[in-house]
């Protein structure tokens, strides 16, 4: 149960920081204005506060396994939000991220 609430929150952070620097870059970019920017901000903040309820006391821990999270997450993100097709080489570096974000977060430890 703690490591489904654990990847659920790695997965609503992720929400929130690539949708928030989404937004940031569509205000910008294209142009869309301080409103988009705005929301984007207040995204990125609501990122770290989600961060924070990972049960494990070790920031750089979480925030290194929450790395793998990004990787994954902002290619799923480019795919649905700007139709952008990842190659063989994308999803493998996803799946390698994924993987050492699951040993750096949830292997065994003695601590």
């Amino acid at each position: 149960m703690l490591v489904a609430r654990s990847v659920a929150l790695f997965v609503v952070a992720a929400l929130f920081e690539i949708g928030g620097a989404w937004l940031v870059r569509q205000g910008v970019r294209e142009h869309k204005g301080w409103i988009w920017i705005g929301a984007g901000v207040i995204a990125l903040g609501l990122y770290g506060v989600v961060a924070t309820f990972q049960s494990d006391d070790n920031f750089g821990r979480i925030l290194a396994a929450y790395g793998g999270i990004f990787v994954a997450g902002s290619i799923v993100w480019g795919m649905v939000a700007d139709g952008y097709r990842p190659d063989r080489f994308d999803a493998i570096g996803a799946l390698i991220c994924l993987a050492g974000m699951a040993v750096i977060m949830y292997a065994p430890r003695s601590d």
